[in-house]
């Protein structure tokens, strides 16, 4: 195992902020960041082609090992040589342990990062857990498949392995999922409970490393739960930090959970305030503009979502000045880009109108040239708060953007 396999190192930092910019080297490149690493679910990002995604700027790709571990298999992913191979993505990868989808399936709420509870009622909790589908206890996770029914159980040394199989660059060690909802007496529970998996991840984590020497060295993150409240989440932050096991330590930290949207630059700030600045931190599950401002200035070094795929499937297009539905009537005879100035492959070969077509007329390419457009943008975005943070323009940039962007609202609009 070579010494430089995996490492990061910091390059700037804001002057009134814990955020900062960064390298992160794994032994499929390295990642500068803030950056967002786009979502390929099932060792794809839907509908697009990995050599798309990579022209669209990625420098990294997410799969879910919950989804892969059911279909097609971790051992199978791993004789075709591993998630990269396997999907023909060269650079860097990440798994997470698949501890959120067992549990936020399971549960009921299927989304729980920035989340607003305002908009959460007695009658989502109740029908969340009446359709609860995973058991948690101190030993693991036992859930039931969504694909046909079986059985299965997670536990930190069978997620360890499910990711040793899969062979990405970047791993997430198993955790228990809280939400919002949970009590305080609960959340107190269940950070132990991480904890001590987190123990028992990081040994097993040496293991494999150990009985598969002859294979690149795959960086393990211990991942940060607590919810909303300081005092635990800086107890995680500082657990995690210190912990070692037979020499293992972890390579960086997963800042994980339910975290309420309007506090989650403060709630990013508790823990870089806390956890080491050599190693790098990843905040999951964030896409909107206002979270990805507040997250790298609070100090989260890479993010992942789903959303931005999601979104574009369903006709939702990202400007500057908001999202706009590509199926309305208004669309139907512009000839223009989906948005002016952008630089990404739909926008400079298509129209409004001809996607607008694709979409009405459901063709499947119509979900490729909105989801190009929208991980671009949101890629391109990160990208320029990198640049922003470097030349000490974060303030000035985000105005700006903030601005025309909160002009209406951040909702979907109307095209015009």
């Amino acid at each position: 195992m070579s010494p430089m396999s995996f490492g990061f190192e910091v390059t700037s930092r804001l002057d009134d902020a814990c955020g900062r910019t960064g390298i992160i080297h794994t032994p499929h490149g390295s990642i500068e960041t803030p950056a967002f690493v786009v979502v390929g679910t099932k060792a794809t990002v839907k509908s697009v082609l990995p050599e798309s995604v990579a022209q669209l700027g990625a420098q990294a790709v997410l799969a879910n090992a919950y989804h892969l571990f059911l279909q097609p298999g971790p051992e199978l992913v791993e004789e075709a040589g591993g998630l990269g191979r396997f999907m023909n993505w060269p650079g860097p990868t990440f798994t997470d342990s698949g501890g959120f989808q067992v549990l936020s399936l399971g549960g009921g709420f299927k989304k729980t990062l920035a989340m607003d509870i305002s908009q959460l009622t007695e009658a989502d909790v109740i029908a969340a857990d009446a359709d609860r589908k995973a058991m948690v206890d101190d030993d693991g996770v036992t859930f039931r498949s969504p694909l046909n029914g079986d059985i299965h159980r997670f536990t930190p040394e069978v997620s360890m392995q499910i990711q040793h199989h899969l062979g990405a660059d970047v791993m997430m060690a198993f955790d228990e999922l809280t939400t919002l909802m949970n009590t305080r007496a609960y959340q107190e529970e269940a950070l132990e409970r991480t904890r001590l998996w987190a123990e028992r991840c990081l040994a097993e984590h040496r293991r494999l490393t150990e009985l598969s020497a002859e294979k690149p060295y795959q960086a393990l993150y211990g991942v940060v739960q607590g919810a909303q409240y300081e005092d635990l989440r800086r107890k995680a932050c500082r657990d995690l930090a210190a912990m070692e096991v037979h020499g293992q330590q972890f390579d960086g930290f997963g800042l994980g959970g339910a975290i309420e949207k309007a506090n989650l630059g403060r709630i990013v700030t508790w823990c870089a305030e806390e956890l080491p600045e050599d190693r790098p931190r990843h905040l999951l599950g964030i896409s909107e503009p206002d979270d990805l401002f507040a997250a790298c200035r609070a100090g989260a070094d890479t993010f992942d979502c789903v959303n931005p795929s999601r979104v574009a499937r369903n006709g939702a297009i990202y400007t500057v000045d908001g999202r706009y539905n590509i199926t309305t009537a208004r669309c139907r005879r512009d000839f223009g880009p989906l948005e002016d100035g952008c630089d990404c492959y739909t926008c400079t070969h298509y129209s409004r109108a001809y996607i607008h077509h694709l979409f009405k007329a459901k063709e499947m390419l119509a979900n490729t040239l909105a989801t190009i457009h929208n991980e671009r943008w949101t890629v391109r975005l990160v990208d320029q708060i990198r640049a922003a943070m470097r030349s000490g323009d974060l303030d000035g940039f985000e105005a700006d953007f903030m601005g025309r962007w909160n002009a209406n609202g951040g909702r979907l609009l109307r095209a015009d």
